[in-house]
């Protein structure tokens, strides 16, 4: 089998890492935030990933967050830009004015390390990290070490599997909250049709938000426009899903448990899976007013605003970590046709 990691593969003008492993492939950019620029299945032409040669590093840096797979720490919306934890109060710049919000957080917009990358025994794999302190320009507003690190492995048999690792390195508490802002192609076959798209998510109440996005801390029964999410009817393009949060539950793939959400082109018959860890609690769904080639079924650790609001830890997800304790989550997307 085909398996290898280059690590002087360039893409858009920028040195990455490129895994290989029998019928995918994946692009990782650690000087970009450690993001998937790339997931293609070259056996089914499947693009899982919201990717586009025409698109420059230029237009890129303009928004990593809608294109292939970013990661977010702190992800989604904090009041006023508030960031509430046991022993400390924090205060990020707001930069989404509209709503009085700080919007996604810094990591993603970072240059990182790439700690190593081999491919043995049919398995490629590529770790990158990052480490923050006093030399950025954040620390003024957020003055907590911490160390994050991306594990990314890549086989035919598994598909690519994420891991992440949040450190504390910092005598005060740090709050966990992590989101992949996942942009999924649509459509997902090269070729396909649009309104062939169909996605699931196995979810069980939806997490009520306010006009600015926020939670009202209010948990809803599912109505039936929910149920298309659970039933698989959902279309996740064509029109407009503008930050609908849920919590998270387990649903089955092929008749089997499957913690994790899948995109069908019914046209096909191909599918994109992503299982997640049970770390992740929430999807939030987003499509960018549904016409822009892609749809965003992201998987939150917490809820959005989660350090700020007055529901318990096990509702909300959020978590706080002591001066050298650590948390990870994973997950993993692969293909069937």
């Amino acid at each position: 089998m085909n398996c290898s990691a280059d690590t002087a593969f360039v893409c858009k003008g920028i040195e990455c890492v490129k895994l290989t492993a029998g019928r995918y492939f994946a692009v990782i950019s650690p000087l970009t935030g450690s993001s998937v620029l790339r997931f293609f299945d070259t056996e089914n032409n499947i693009e899982v990933f919201r990717y586009s040669e025409k698109c420059s590093l230029a237009q890129y840096n303009k928004a990593r967050e809608i294109w292939g797979l970013p990661t977010l720490y702190l992800p989604n919306r904090f009041d006023g830009g508030l960031v509430k934890t046991s022993d400390g109060e924090y205060h990020l710049p707001v930069n989404e004015t509209l709503f009085g919000n700080h919007l996604h957080g810094w990591v993603h917009k970072r240059a990182h390390k790439l700690e190593s990358a081999s491919a043995e025994n049919g398995k490629a794999v590529c770790v990158t990290s990052f480490t923050f302190g006093k030399e950025d320009e954040m620390y003024s507003c957020f003055p907590l070490d911490f160390k994050i690190t991306y594990t990314f492995e890549l086989s035919e048999e598994e598909g690519l599997k994420q891991t992440v690792k949040l450190e504390n390195l910092s005598d005060k508490r740090l709050p966990v909250s992590i989101c992949t802002h996942t942009c999924i192609n649509a459509p997902i076959v090269v070729g396909g049709r649009l309104n062939s798209l169909r996605l699931t998510v196995p979810v069980s109440e939806r997490c009520e938000l306010g006009e600015r996005c926020l939670p009202t801390e209010k948990l809803l029964p599912l109505t039936k426009k929910d149920l298309r999410y659970v039933n698989g009817s959902k279309r996740p393009v064509l029109h407009v899903i503008d930050n609908e949060m849920y919590t998270a539950a387990e649903g089955k793939l092929d008749g089997k448990p499957f913690y994790g959400v899948t995109v069908t082109d019914k046209h096909s018959g191909k599918r994109i899976c992503n299982e997640v860890s049970r770390e992740y609690k929430f999807w939030n769904m987003w499509n960018d007013r549904g016409g822009k080639g892609y749809f965003c079924p992201e998987p939150m650790t917490a809820m959005i605003n989660a350090v700020n609001l007055k529901l318990k830890g096990d509702v909300s997800g959020h978590r706080e970590l002591k001066k050298g304790e650590s948390f990870e989550c994973w997950q993993r997307f692969f293909t069937l046709a």
